[in-house]
């Protein structure tokens, strides 16, 4: 396959739409990777793909970005400007990672939750027994705590696999207190092209072997870069955080572009 092949399945403006509510409502069809489910079996999509990866999602996060997630979770939390006694909830929260590090300094005193929907990657984040950490089962389109509950919300690299991305967003600015902080990590596009080039090929051509090898399966390691590339840019991404409310929006690219920080205010 050529490099010029590979850049072309970054999906164009018109395309990455079809990741937007307004498209998965009128057309009653979501995207998860490349591939277009009916709206209401996307999310026994997305449960299936996790369901399969979960007891090697943490190693294969290290193995895949050489242990940089660790680094790019650090500076999000670090962003969230979290202060002894707060209240953090994480949203999709997976394993634990980005809450272990918030509840580090929130304190005793302080809240950590993990948000997740998947049993699975719940049941592996328990299994790290992270400190001041607990963990709630949870759609993240109809978020079981109250108004106003939370002092910062994160949500790392979960967005893109919601169903209703804009629903999902409306449900962290509802819990949010009012001055509280969203911070969004997020894999995006590489900003120079030889880099794309690499990246695209390192995707396409590499990570499904790993996943084969390490997990049994290439499909779940071909969803996860086409759902990448389907994903709002981060301009497209801020515009929709403006419209639901939100406001001081700050935009950090990391490594190039790979991942985004999306960090705003109720």
């Amino acid at each position: 396959m050529k490099m010029s092949l590979l850049t072309n399945k970054w999906y164009t403006k018109e395309k990455r739409i079809e990741q937007l509510e307004s498209h998965v409502v009128k057309t009653r069809t979501a995207k998860f990777g490349f591939t277009s489910y009916a709206e209401s079996e996307k999310i026994q999509r997305v449960n299936r793909h996790f369901n399969t990866i979960a007891s090697r999602y943490d190693m294969m996060n290290t193995v895949l970005s050489f242990g940089i997630h660790y680094l790019w979770k650090q500076k999000a939390v670090g962003l969230m400007n979290i202060k002894p006694g707060d209240k953090v909830l994480d949203v999709c929260g997976g394993t634990g990672d980005m809450a272990g590090m918030s509840a580090a300094k929130a304190g005793k005193r302080g809240l950590s939750i993990v948000y997740d929907i998947n049993w699975k990657m719940i049941g592996q984040g328990r299994k790290k027994k992270l400190k001041d950490v607990s963990f709630t089962q949870g759609d993240a389109e109809c978020i079981c705590f109250p108004d106003n509950s939370f002092d910062a919300v994160s949500i790392g690299f979960g967005i893109r696999n919601v169903t209703h991305l804009e629903t999902g967003f409306r449900e962290i600015f509802r819990v949010l207190k009012k001055g509280g902080t969203i911070c969004c990590l997020e894999f995006s596009r590489p900003e120079n092209l030889f880099f794309r080039h690499l990246y695209d090929i390192y995707s396409f051509r590499i990570m499904p072997v790993l996943g084969k090898l390490f997990t049994g399966s290439a499909e779940a390691y071909t969803a996860f870069p086409e759902s990448i590339r389907a994903f709002p840019l981060p301009d497209e991404l801020s515009r929709i955080l403006k419209d639901i409310g939100f406001r001081k929006i700050q935009v950090k690219k990391l490594t190039n572009g790979i991942a985004v920080i999306h960090r705003a205010r109720k």
